[in-house]
């Protein structure tokens, strides 16, 4: 393990594991109507923070992450809502809370129905989280 450029420990073969490349490319190139209406407020720093899209952790592919505040953000849709698909959100958010990467879900309608709100969450998580090293 090495220290990321915040100080903390980071295992590099975690995030972004090469054998998910297409998949990411994948999931990028088909990113759903909230997806693109989001990383539209998301890109070039416009929160004052650097996000990346399509970024995994694992073997798990976050919809959205900044690395510096350590934060996933999802968007759910309709497929969410199932006995297996909340099992499996569960265990997701479990897994990246162990990596010290905290999880927060938007329902699609959301940011279909107020952005500003959103993003004004998503601030307000960014500036009140301050993740711990993973090591000391």
């Amino acid at each position: 393990m090495s220290r990321d450029k915040d100080g903390l420990f980071e295992a590099s073969h975690i995030h972004n594991k090469p054998d998910l490349k297409s998949r990411r490319k994948d999931l990028r190139n088909g990113a759903t109507p909230a997806e693109k209406k989001l990383w539209s407020a998301l890109q070039q720093n416009q929160l004052g923070y650097k996000f990346r899209r399509q970024h995994s952790a694992g073997y798990y592919i976050l919809d959205f992450y900044c690395p510096s505040a350590r934060l996933a953000i999802e968007l759910d849709g309709d497929s969410h809502f199932t006995e297996e698909a909340i099992a499996y959100d569960k265990e997701r958010t479990a897994f990246l809370n162990a990596l010290n990467i905290r999880v927060i879900r938007f329902l699609n309608s959301d940011v279909f129905d107020n952005l500003e709100e959103v993003c004004n969450q998503i601030l307000t998580e960014l500036n009140t989280y301050h993740p711990q090293p993973l090591l000391k």
